[in-house]
């Protein structure tokens, strides 16, 4: 039985254009909101593991770490306190996603960015002149509504003004963008640890106003989307104007056409949460929930949020901790740009499928050498750790070519415009939570399962592997207004959303209220 759907090119004919050096600049300005989302997973790792910031803010952390001979290897950073330093973030994110939803569907998605952009570089002030805990929780919880007004608007802004031709390389933009800041983010963690006087944590946290600075003054500036101008302003001839500029063709006919009927399906729409749980949108459903909490639970934000942690784990320096995690942001990097350069070619599932395994091979490899050489006290020699270190790298290569980027382009591109915003406001709060969960847990979980964290993160990448293998569908170059064609084809999701049609047509439509 055939388990998947390909689609041939000859769906890119029926849209004209190509990609223009406009929607190169507007794309590339909207993405910095992926940017200032990396800096701080990357930031936030780096000072943690930093001992002045230790020291200052978590004494207890700095106290087992260089005094306590007795505590485990694995035990050493287990603080809740500490987590709830990273947590606090998306705590913040999750409750901003949904208020985003409403601007951007009501306002369009620049004002979104902006707003992202702004508190963002609020939270980075704050942060960087923190004298206590409250100041330094206070700040990410700022840091936390900017990437949730970000990670809201920016995927849509990228798969909007994207060529559906194109989309994938430009919606896989957001995330090499978040590889871009946590690279930056190590980098800058490595320099400023050496800075004499044990303030260099100031100088990391503050720096992310450079990026949130870039996204609002840029924001000002960018186009809104053609979507966007249908939607919230019933502006058709704009729509096609930007449409026309965007696409550098006049020749954009057949596209806005689809744009304003999908428009017309928005206007009868006035609880869009409500109407994504109807029957007929229920593979849209499944995906905006199953797809952000695989990504989280591929055991990505372990090595993400703690990295340096981990590594000094196994018996590395603190020097050597921070030049570990710069070499797995610039091996993360480069495997996101080879999935901008692959995906609208091989297509999402192929790399799904070769990421998940490699995911799951290297996982085993890390807790398998970890079990076997690393007890609770002392360290992996040099060699050992040096072949874990080679294992997080091979699995950090295969999140950044599958589940890193295309956890963001696959649920920003499946949406019909109607429930559009509230369905990618859902992935933002399931990514958030279950984000939230796992940086929570992680420290507590390595503490208490100790090598088994790796095997039990593994399992989880073999059920998501098996999960898109047979219920996600192929959709490489398919018009982002055409996307519930895919589900009609499916070998299972037809059968659901055929049933629901079928069964529409003995019911009078919902009345819309005056």
């Amino acid at each position: 039985m055939a388990v998947g759907f390909a689609v041939t090119s000859a769906v890119e004919g029926n849209y004209n254009g190509n990609i223009t050096w406009f929607v190169i600049l507007s794309c590339l300005m909207a993405a910095m909101g992926g940017v200032i989302f990396g800096y701080d997973i990357g930031i936030s790792g780096g000072v943690t593991s930093m001992e002045s910031f230790l020291k200052r803010f978590f004494h207890e952390v700095y106290i087992k770490m260089n005094e306590d001979t007795k505590i485990s290897n694995y035990c050493k950073f287990d603080s809740q306190l500490l987590t709830s330093f990273t947590s606090s973030l998306y705590i913040a994110g999750l409750f901003a996603s949904f208020f985003a939803s409403f601007v951007t569907r009501v306002f369009g998605r620049k004002p979104s960015m902006l707003t992202g952009g702004a508190a963002f570089l609020a939270g980075s002030a704050l942060g960087g002149a923190a004298s206590n805990v409250f100041m330094l929780i206070l700040g990410r919880a700022l840091l936390g509504v900017g990437v949730g007004f970000a990670n809201q608007s920016v995927p849509l802004y990228l798969s909007e003004m994207a060529p559906p031709r194109y989309r994938g390389a430009f919606s896989n933009g957001f995330q090499f963008s978040v590889g871009i800041g946590a690279l930056s983010a190590s980098l800058i963690n490595y320099g400023t640890q050496k800075i004499k006087g044990g303030w260099g944590w100031r100088v990391s946290l503050a720096m992310g106003a450079v990026p949130a600075s870039i996204l609002t003054l840029g924001a000002l500036f960018l186009p809104e989307t053609p979507n966007s101008l249908i939607q919230s302003h019933n502006g058709e001839e704009k729509a096609k104007s930007m449409l026309q500029l965007v696409r550098g063709t006049p020749s954009v006919q057949a596209e806005l056409d689809d744009l304003i009927k999908a428009n017309s399906n928005t206007q009868a729409i006035r609880q869009p949460f409500r109407t994504i749980t109807q029957e007929k949108y229920r593979p849209q459903l499944v995906m905006a929930i199953a797809i952000p909490f695989f990504q989280q639970v591929t055991g990505i934000n372990v090595i993400a949020f703690y990295a340096p942690v981990l590594f000094r784990t196994i018996g590395l320096g603190e020097s050597a901790s921070l030049m570990s995690a710069v070499v797995t942001g610039v091996i993360g990097c480069s495997s996101t740009f080879i999935s901008m350069l692959i995906a609208d070619k091989l297509g999402r599932r192929t790399l799904f499928l070769v990421g998940g395994i490699q995911m799951f091979v290297s996982q085993l490899m890390v807790g398998g050498i970890m079990a076997a050489k690393l007890g609770d006290h002392g360290g992996l020699s040099e060699g050992y750790a040096y072949v874990v270190l080679l294992s997080i790298c091979i699995y950090v290569a295969g999140f950044g070519w599958s589940w890193g980027p295309l956890g963001w382009l696959v649920p920003s591109e499946i949406y019909p415009l109607e429930i559009r915003s509230a369905g990618q406001s859902i992935t933002v709060a399931v990514s958030f939570i279950f984000t939230i969960a796992v940086a929570q847990a992680s420290l507590a979980m390595l503490c208490h399962l100790k090598s088994g964290i790796f095997f039990f993160f593994g399992g989880w990448v073999a059920v998501m592997t098996a999960f898109v293998y047979l219920l996600l569908p192929e959709t490489k170059n398919i018009p982002i207004e055409q996307m519930d064609r895919v589900w009609r084809e499916h070998w299972f999701w037809k059968r659901i959303v055929d049933q629901e049609q079928e069964t529409s047509r003995w019911k009078d439509p919902d009345p819309v209220p005056a």
